[in-house]
């Protein structure tokens, strides 16, 4: 029966994930079905720790990251958890090797949500890394399977694609972050003065990210890739229309892309693949 509430926990872990985001369902169900469940149960958990930021306003958030926290230690330490997100979690973090000061660091950025409206540059980064390019890193254990040589060689070119994943998040939300949420994340720019020459600056530092994690998708083992260009090119295609978008725009509505032209993204890079293109 123990495979059953195994497969049960890691079902619900593919539904927040289908729930929440269909362009990484899109991208997971692209990768060989072996790693498949680690990512679910890794996106399950970092997204129930965002809810408890962006979601639970009538609750008091620190204490239910502080409880969030120790749950998800105490879950790795005894090898189960009742709740089924932790409970998948766990596992992958246990079979796979997952740095425990890389859950922490998560955990600590999604704290500071609660507290920081405004980010220096120090705080920025530290954000950054904690946010999004440990959970790169994490992924990046499951697909390279416990080759740690591999691991460690594509370990920069993992965080570049988590950066470039949050940073265009931090531009795609920028009306909300600022408006709702009180939120501003690029160090140094003044929102109520935001000018084209903001945003050209904060997008070539993005496109760097965007630029250095392809060439680790490249080298990415088979099963893994694709699924990871897949997430790849949905984020260049809404970076790009960002791109295009006036400044004045962007503090205005949220961009986005359109499920059929995910579609289209994905059965492109299916053709690529096909054409060793990727």
């Amino acid at each position: 029966m123990m495979k059953l509430y195994n497969e049960t926990c890691f079902e619900c872990s593919k539904l927040i994930t289908q729930k929440y985001s269909t362009s990484f369902s899109l991208g997971i169900r692209a990768f060989d079905k072996s790693f498949r469940y680690p990512i679910y149960a890794i996106y399950g958990f970092v997204r129930y720790a965002d809810e408890i930021v962006d979601t639970f306003h009538t609750h008091d958030k620190l204490q239910l990251i502080n409880n969030f926290r120790a749950e998800t230690f105490k879950a790795i330490s005894d090898g189960i958890s009742l709740n089924p997100v932790l409970h998948s979690f766990q596992q992958v973090v246990t079979q796979y090797g997952i740095h425990h000061e890389q859950i922490g660091a998560f955990l600590s950025s999604m704290e500071m949500d609660i507290e920081k409206k405004v980010y220096s540059e120090d705080a920025y980064q530290t954000y950054i890394y904690g946010s999004a390019e440990v959970v790169g890193l994490m992924c990046l254990r499951v697909f390279t399977a416990n080759d740690e040589t591999l691991y460690q060689a594509l370990l920069p070119q993992a965080r570049s694609l988590g950066a470039a994943f949050q940073k265009v998040n931090f531009l795609r939300d920028v009306q909300a972050d600022l408006h709702e949420r009180g939120r501003t994340y690029f160090p140094g720019v003044d929102f109520s003065n935001f000018t084209e020459e903001d945003k050209k600056d904060i997008q070539e530092d993005i496109q760097k990210n965007f630029n250095d994690a392809f060439e680790g998708i490249k080298r990415l083992p088979n099963g893994t890739r694709l699924g990871v260009y897949i997430a790849y090119i949905y984020y260049l295609q809404l970076f790009k229309k960002i791109s295009y978008t006036p400044a004045n725009v962007i503090l205005q509505k949220r961009i986005r892309i359109s499920d059929t032209r995910k579609m289209g993204l994905y059965v492109k890079a299916v053709l690529q693949q096909k054409l060793n293109v990727i």
